[in-house]
């Protein structure tokens, strides 16, 4: 039986030719990611997510370093997205109470005060756990309800974990971009705030601060490169669902570093591979994937871009990458079996997938001419970003237990 390879990929050469991205330049300038950071940092429970270097994996894979963004227990809800639906939520309470000229801190946000200015408010957003997760755990904090969307393929113990922060669950017999559109027509019936992840014409500011909020991560991450002594990371592979994630990481250090910022990677399911497709049809437009979505990286199983976020990868993505679901499983096995030395991480499957690509890229000789074409070799410092933990406690068991998505033989390592 022949298997899909490890790794397909599309290289992004326009992105070589362009020094400064004006799009990330408007999202992510450092007087925007620093106010980020500052109402982040008043939240409670709030702490710096660990920089984690895997310096045995590394020289195993004849790289500089690998270095870890750990996200899998942020304000101890297992995911990044958090900072996405806080700070949009702020910055939509800001507009609805027509607060211009200055931020507000967060005890101003959850106070009683606010809460009776805004009225019977709820939130709204469509998920395939994490965001919504994010999102009701938020309004819980306001003291408004939340009502979240999912796909019919979204896990019970997903579901359950959003319903534990406060909100009302809907399953939605379609895919994540059917629930997408379905909150968007109740919301409008139910007159329901969004706080989405995508964006879609005449939807784009709130989109645009959920992405803004993922900043802090790499604001914090910057404190721990220059606490080791390194400018930046030399290379950067980040997965992508709508690709607001993407967008970010790689805006970040695109608005920072110019022309000399870190070689970059987005890495998606073969199965849900819309970026992967909107770079290989090369139009500069993005374009959606069809089909069912039927991965288990259920945080990435998105077929319809986010416009905003297309609009930086297109412009400073070196690779697009797709890779079947075994990789991810590959990933998530790595982390939890450290080599001596390296720190043991916890990470889902969609958190993992850019680990086993990264893996498969340096182990596989049938990828030398990718290798030289992201110069990786000892000098090279990649990282990566563990997006989320144990999310879904079932399938985590099935694959990291009883080996579930196994390597096919023929991609195994010698």
């Amino acid at each position: 039986m022949e298997h899909t390879q490890p790794i397909e990929w599309v290289h992004n050469e326009r992105a070589g030719s362009i020094h400064n991205s004006e799009h990330a330049e408007k999202l992510f300038s450092n007087e925007i990611t620093q106010q980020v950071r500052a109402f982040h940092s008043q939240i409670p429970g709030y702490r710096v997510s660990p920089l984690k270097g895997l310096s045995g994996l590394a020289n195993m894979l004849g790289l500089g370093g690998i270095w870890v963004k750990d996200e899998s227990d942020r304000l101890h809800l297992g995911s990044f997205k958090v900072l996405g639906g806080s700070y949009a939520i702020y910055q939509a309470v800001r507009e609805l109470l027509g607060i211009t000229d200055r931020e507000l801190t967060f005890e101003e946000l959850t106070s009683e005060e606010t809460r009776k200015k805004l009225g019977d408010m709820t939130f709204a957003a469509a998920t395939d756990g994490n965001h919504g997760r994010g999102v009701a755990w938020s309004a819980r904090q306001m003291g408004f309800k939340s009502i979240i969307y999912v796909h019919k393929l979204t896990s019970q113990s997903r579901i359950d974990s959003i319903e534990k922060n406060g909100a009302k669950v809907v399953v939605i017999d379609g895919t994540y971009d059917d629930a997408v559109r379905q909150v968007n027509e109740d919301a409008q019936a139910n007159g329901w705030q969004i706080i989405s992840d995508t964006a879609w014409p005449g939807y784009e500011d709130i989109p645009r601060w959920v992405m803004q909020g993922y900043a802090t991560m790499f604001t914090e991450a910057q404190e721990g490169f220059s606490a080791v002594g390194m400018m930046k990371p030399t290379h950067i592979f980040v997965q992508a669902g709508v690709g607001a994630l993407a967008a970010t990481t790689i805006g970040f250090y695109a608005e920072r570093f110019g022309a000399e910022r870190p070689k970059t990677v987005v890495v998606e399911p073969d199965l849900a591979a819309c970026l992967y497709l909107s770079a290989q049809i090369g139009d500069g437009e993005p374009h959606n994937f069809e089909g069912d979505l039927e991965t288990i990286m259920a945080g990435l199983a998105c077929g319809e871009p986010n416009p905003v976020a297309w609009d930086i990868l297109w412009d400073c993505t070196d690779i697009f990458m797709k890779c079947p679901d075994y990789v991810a499983a590959k990933g998530m096995r790595v982390y939890g079996v450290p080599l001596a030395d390296d720190p043991f991480i916890v990470s889902g499957e969609s958190g993992a997938v850019t680990l086993g690509a990264l893996s498969f890229l340096m182990e596989r000789p049938e990828y030398a001419e990718l290798r030289e074409a992201l110069e990786l070799g000892p000098d090279s410092h990649v990282l990566l970003v563990n997006s989320e933990g144990n999310t879904d406690p079932e399938d985590f068991r099935r694959i990291v237990w009883e080996g579930g998505d196994s390597v096919p033989h023929e991609y195994r390592k010698a």
